[in-house]
């Protein structure tokens, strides 16, 4: 459990990984095997082991395309079922809790989420909390203008206050940024800018648009436990290379880092991955700041070096939230060492409804027994 009395006064920072959305948007894990192991494969791990099969790759991030990327750009808020309005419950819970450490700030009411996840999951319930009327908050995604709206990372060191109607006193206004290093199924290249749009049908549209290319049996051996690398390396897969061309020409398009090399194919969304990354660093440098993680794996290399660096920070506290044992065990290798980093497990799973009730809650509950 993570004291809030420890850290309220402090410089909040999240990185929230594909974790906090499983269950209602697919994550990058693959059900195929690694080859002479029990490891599952993920789509980065696998479109690295044929990175020199264009058949494969093609194929593979088809897959990606139309599993991952078009739930998350054909999302609805105002359609979900039972199971999928339990993980936007818990994205309510978390800001809920965040909000409730920064209204005990008497100024400064801001905290810092850095999200892999290119869905827009934490915008929309951010939207859902406000029009409730029930939350004072601003949810800062670094766009500015009125009937088009473009990213600029400088806005995120802006913020509001209330003032009195004769200016005898002002409060800050809560605000939680958002930082989006990966991108976002929301963000458009317009030229040397990013536009910020929210409208459910033009990124619909977008990713439909992408001339994917599938093999149903392709895409069973990847949802096979039973299957490893070997099954697809034994199979005669073939893509037209007039198809590949047209796959390629159009996946280049969309705003979202390439999972393969964590790359951007467009440089000006590249050049704001590493605005984010300069960002992050700055906040994690700052006196007193503490840096929660959770559902996040650390398979970018640029982010794990960069948390490693900070590190150097003497008043840095940073918590990682683990999901299994075997999780615990690969980021130990990473962070063993470090004095100011924690590992934090629970007693089962530690999935996004246990993190909001057992380690970062407005209203704690005790872990259950072991």
């Amino acid at each position: 459990m993570i004291n809030r009395n420890d850290i309220y006064d402090k410089n909040l920072n999240f990185l929230v990984g594909s974790g906090a959305s499983a269950g209602f948007l697919p994550t990058l894990e693959l059900k195929i095997k690694v080859s002479g192991s029990t490891d599952s494969h993920t789509l980065e791990t696998l479109a690295t082991f044929f990175e020199n099969n264009e058949d494969i790759k093609c194929l593979l991030f088809s897959y990606y395309v139309e599993n991952v990327i078009s739930p998350a750009a054909k999302f609805d808020i105002d359609k979900i079922n039972k199971s999928e309005m339990a993980v936007l419950r818990n994205y309510v819970r978390f800001m809920k809790t965040i909000l409730n450490l920064l209204n005990k700030k008497s100024h400064s009411k801001r905290a810092n989420i850095f999200t892999t996840n290119y869905d827009g999951l934490i915008a929309h319930c951010a939207e859902k909390m406000v029009q409730s009327g029930k939350y004072d908050f601003i949810l800062n995604d670094g766009s500015i203008g009125f009937v088009k709206r473009t990213l600029q990372t400088r806005s995120f060191n802006r913020y509001a206050k209330d003032q009195g109607t004769f200016s005898h006193h002002e409060t800050s206004v809560p605000q939680i940024n958002l930082l989006q290093p990966h991108g976002s199924v929301y963000w458009y290249k317009d030229g040397d800018n990013i536009e910020v749009s929210y409208d459910i049908k033009r990124s619909s549209t977008r990713v439909d648009d992408v001339s994917t290319w599938m093999d149903q049996n392709f895409a069973e051996i990847l949802s096979d436990d039973t299957k490893t690398d070997e099954d697809i390396k034994t199979s005669a897969f073939a893509v037209p290379k007039s198809n590949r061309d047209a796959f390629w020409e159009d996946y280049k398009k969309l705003p979202i880092v390439n999972p393969t090399k964590w790359k951007f194919h467009e440089t000006v969304f590249e050049e704001h991955y590493y605005q984010s990354l300069r960002a992050l660093s700055y906040e994690l440098e700052k006196p007193n700041s503490v840096f929660i993680i959770f559902g996040f794996s650390f398979a970018d290399e640029h982010i794990l070096n960069l948390v490693k660096r900070s590190l150097s920070n003497p008043t840095l506290k940073v918590f990682i939230c683990c999901y299994s044992d075997n999780t615990k065990a690969d980021l130990e290798k990473k962070f063993g060492g470090f004095d100011n980093v924690e590992l934090i497990r629970s007693a089962d799973k530690l999935d996004f409804d246990a993190f909001n009730t057992e380690i970062f809650s407005a209203e704690p509950q005790p872990a259950p027994k072991a």
